[in-house]
C-alpha cells in the first residue's frame, strides 16, 4: 500500500481494511483469546498511539517514508532475534511490556506496522498458536477502531476516496480471511514466522526505491 499510494496515505487507506479483518479474526478466533494479557499491554499501546499521533502529523513526507522503513526493519531483525533465543523464561517486569507496547503503539499509528512488536510480545510470552492469534484479533481490533477518528479529522488521510478504494478491495479481504484461516492450519509455525520476516524486509526495501 506504502509502495502504491504513498508512505503517510497508506496508513489511512488501510485502517478500515484491517477493522474487517479483525471483527473475522475476533468471530472465530475469539474462543482463544487471553483477555490478561491484552490488559497488559493495551495502556502502553494507547500511549504510544497518541504519541505517534503527534510525530507522525509534524513528520514531511519523505521523513515519514524513512521513519517506516526503519522501523520495518529494526522490528525485522528484533523478531528474527527472538525467534534464534532457546530460552524458556517469560518476561514479568511491567518495563517490558510498557517498552514494547509503546513502540507497538507508536508504529501502528505512523505506518501499522505494530504487529511486529506485538508478536515480539507475544512471542515472548510463549503463547500456543491459537491463543497468540485470538488474542491478537482482539489487542488490534481495539486500536484499529480508535485510530480511526484520527486517521478522519487530524491527518485526514480517510476521506471519500480512500473509503471507495476499500469497497473495491473488501471483496479480496474475505478471500484472504478464507485462504488465512487454512494456511494457519497448515503452514508449520517456524516456517510461517521465516516467511513472514522475508516479505516484511523486502517490502521494506522497495519502500526505499519508491
Amino acid at each position: 500500500m506504502a509502495l502504491a499510494f504513498g508512505a503517510r496515505e497508506s496508513t489511512g487507506l488501510l485502517v478500515p481494511l484491517l477493522v474487517i479483518g479483525d471483527v473475522f479474526a475476533v468471530i472465530y478466533y475469539n474462543r482463544h483469546t487471553r483477555w490478561s494479557y491484552i490488559a497488559r499491554f493495551l495502556p502502553w499501546m494507547l500511549a504510544g498511539l497518541l504519541l505517534g499521533v503527534l510525530i507522525g502529523n509534524e513528520l514531511p513526507e519523505k521523513a515519514f517514508k524513512m521513519v517506516m522503513v526503519t522501523v520495518i526493519l529494526a522490528s525485522v531483525l528484533m523478531m528474527y532475534w527472538w525467534d534464534k533465543r532457546k530460552s524458556g523464561v517469560v518476561p514479568t517486569h511491567w518495563a517490558f511490556s510498557g517498552l514494547i507496547g509503546v513502540l507497538a503503539g507508536v508504529t501502528t499509528m505512523i505506518g501499522n506496522l505494530a504487529g511486529a512488536f506485538s508478536n515480539i510480545y507475544f512471542l515472548a510470552m510463549r503463547l500456543p498458536k491459537n491463543e497468540f492469534i485470538g488474542t491478537a484479533a482482539w489487542l488490534f481490533l481495539i486500536i484499529n477502531v480508535v485510530k480511526l477518528p484520527f486517521h478522519f479529522y487530524i491527518w485526514e488521510t480517510i476521506n471519500k476516496q480512500s473509503l471507495l478504494i476499500n469497497l473495491k478491495l473488501v471483496p479480496l479481504i474475505l478471500v484472504g480471511l478464507f485462504v488465512g484461516v487454512r494456511l494457519v492450519k497448515l503452514l508449520q509455525e517456524s516456517l510461517y514466522r521465516k516467511m513472514i520476516l522475508l516479505l516484511t524486509a523486502l517490502g521494506a526495501v522497495l519502500i526505499l526505491f519508491r
